[in-house]
């Protein structure tokens, strides 16, 4: 009883995280394109507790964005979770099944390509519905906009994952909010490596971000 009242405690927690860094940590990219950090919060949720909670997250976090912050309506909400799920749905499955320091690896860069591949499909089929433009002109937008965007914003999900995830689930452990059974890292010199090319990968999409915005 008492873990899943904690799993409860830790789902709301990370929800409220999720939407916080969305509303403040805007991000814009390229044309109506902005990237926010919620994928990563609701990523390692889906970690500790599987897909599903991951899934659960997306939609809480969803639901609140389309009342508060979005102008896309439902649209928008639907858009929002099937692109989340793709990232954070996928990487958690292929994580859950082998926790392990390349389990986690193989299961971000699968979400980054899967959300990718997604998007494609769904911008393709919706953005003219709800922004109206043409289907012709959206079939242009899709490899110099799109596609940039997606792989922008699955690599940024995949480096600031890897560098919170032990930190996090270290946090949560130490308040008796998740069982010491949830792994959160690997050998010290694993965890270096780690640290460095999550780093690195975030410095690059940083200064990619900075480019196309004409900050640099």
């Amino acid at each position: 009883m008492k873990n899943k009242t904690n799993q409860l405690i830790t789902l709301a927690m990370l929800s409220a995280i999720a939407y916080i860094v969305m509303a403040v940590g805007r991000i814009p990219i390229v044309l109506f394109l902005k990237y926010d950090p919620k994928d990563v919060i609701i990523t390692i949720g889906g970690f500790i507790y599987g897909p599903i909670s991951a899934f659960i997250i997306s939609v809480v976090v969803s639901f609140v964005e389309m009342f508060t912050v979005s102008d896309t309506g439902v649209i928008g909400f639907i858009m929002n979770i099937i692109s989340t799920c793709a990232f954070a749905c996928t990487a958690a499955y292929i994580y859950k099944k082998n926790r392990t320091l390349k389990s986690a690896i193989i299961g971000l860069i699968t979400g980054c390509i899967f959300m990718t591949s997604v998007m494609l499909l769904w911008n393709y089929l919706i953005t003219p519905l709800y922004l109206g433009y043409p289907r012709e002109a959206v079939v242009k937008l899709l490899l110099p906009a799109f596609l940039p965007f997606n792989l922008l914003k699955g690599s940024l999900n995949t480096a600031i994952t890897m560098l919170l995830y032990k930190p996090l689930v270290t946090t949560l452990r130490k308040s008796s909010l998740i069982p010491e059974s949830v792994h959160g890292g690997h050998s010290n010199k694993l965890n270096i490596g780690v640290i460095l090319v999550s780093a690195l990968a975030l410095i690059t999409c940083i200064l990619i971000v900075l480019v196309l915005n004409g900050n640099l």
